[in-house]
């Protein structure tokens, strides 16, 4: 069967489309990132090692821990949402020429800008990109009122709120959407109560995901499993657009982990963790997943879950539960090299992955 006779199959195409929209984004962000890392270097945008906790007292491991990492370059995450802002520009402007250029129909079906589809979850990454941006710069900088430098947690959460709530308004007032799909069960219409389960959602993707990058390549390579898992939700929702957006950011940040991964060249930073955390969040809302997504990237739970219980002990009780918190910081002061935490963690995550997608699709309805 000759490819003439391919491309007229919806099916085949839509999956070309959905894989080849991954390998143009890792292309673009492998081609891309060595400038982005050169630049770090050049203008020292590194980070600085951490000496006190959110809660102000002195870190007892994480200064030791982490003391070599001082001055590695912070903002790696910008690679990302910039190669996906680019790829998204090529698709919708640049592509149909080409495709008329070289007589190749299938180039001008690779655009997957869908304002159904794309539109709300590119805003948030490009928007919490930014917001994390200035938060690296501060903190390389010594700028803001944060102990040694960036924006207080309190700034960044209500940042983050406005992102969020401005989501959630849309989904509920424009959309429609008011109901919450419990996978195998029914879809359940909550009202207004839907506008803080979007908010809550967001803010634990983004926070978890922010929590979660602290050892080299551990968040990037849950984000990478917890992309693709929705990816393939999307797919079977018949939501081809939305897809091929999640393979594009898994296709990039397969390009980011070649230079992210033990020993780390640069680190995610504010910038990819918050806007890949909220971007996540988006995309389970999108595609009606929001208990899927607990379960999809329960790491973050676990992750989140040891932050709050070790404040929370400190606070009431004045001692600790964990060595340090999140919990990835507590295996290393156990003796767990760096290297094995981030494998076992994403050995976890792709295991929830997988249980999240069959979950997911078999309980679509």
């Amino acid at each position: 069967m000759e490819f003439a006779e391919i491309n007229t199959i919806p099916e085949v195409v839509n999956v070309l489309k959905v894989l080849v929209t991954g390998f143009i984004a890792f292309v673009v962000t492998f081609i891309f990132t060595p400038f982005w890392i050169n630049f770090l270097y050049k203008y020292k945008i590194g980070t600085k090692t951490k000496r006190k906790s959110v809660m102000g007292d002195k870190l007892q491991y994480f200064n030791v821990l982490h003391a070599s990492k001082s001055g590695t370059p912070v903002a790696g995450g910008v690679v990302v949402w910039v190669s996906i802002a680019i790829l998204v520009f090529m698709s919708h402007y640049i592509f149909p020429h080409l495709a008329n250029f070289f007589n190749i129909d299938f180039i001008s079906r690779l655009d997957f800008l869908s304002r159904k589809h794309t539109y709300l979850p590119l805003f948030a990454l490009i928007a919490a990109g930014v917001l994390g941006l200035f938060d690296d710069i501060m903190s390389v900088k010594g700028w803001g009122n944060n102990k040694g430098g960036g924006m207080r947690f309190a700034m960044r959460f209500w940042w983050l709120f406005a992102i969020a709530g401005l989501g959630a308004w849309w989904f509920y007032s424009k959309l429609g959407w008011d109901t919450l799909h419990v996978p195998g069960v029914n879809d359940f219409e909550i009202g207004l109560w839907y506008i803080p389960l979007f908010i809550f959602v967001i803010l634990f993707s983004a926070i978890s995901s922010n929590e979660t990058d602290g050892l080299d390549g551990l968040n990037g390579g849950v984000l990478l499993m917890a992309f693709t898992a929705f990816a393939l939700i999307a797919f079977f929702q018949n939501k081809v657009n939305l897809a091929a957006f999640c393979t594009a950011i898994s296709g990039s940040l397969l390009a980011f982990l070649w230079y992210n991964i033990y020993p780390a060249r640069f680190f995610m930073g504010d910038t990819g963790a918050m806007s890949l955390g909220t971007t996540l969040g988006v995309v389970a809302m999108l595609t009606d997943s929001a208990l899927i997504l607990f379960i999809i990237v329960f790491i973050y739970v676990l992750e989140s879950g040891s932050v709050v219980i070790q404040l929370t002990s400190k606070k009431f009780f004045g001692r600790k539960v964990f060595f340090a918190a999140p919990i990835h910081h507590h295996f290393e002061v156990m003796g767990w090299p760096e290297p094995k935490i981030t494998m076992r963690a994403w050995i976890f995550t792709a295991i929830t992955a997988g249980l999240g997608v069959i979950i997911g699709i078999v309980g679509m309805g």
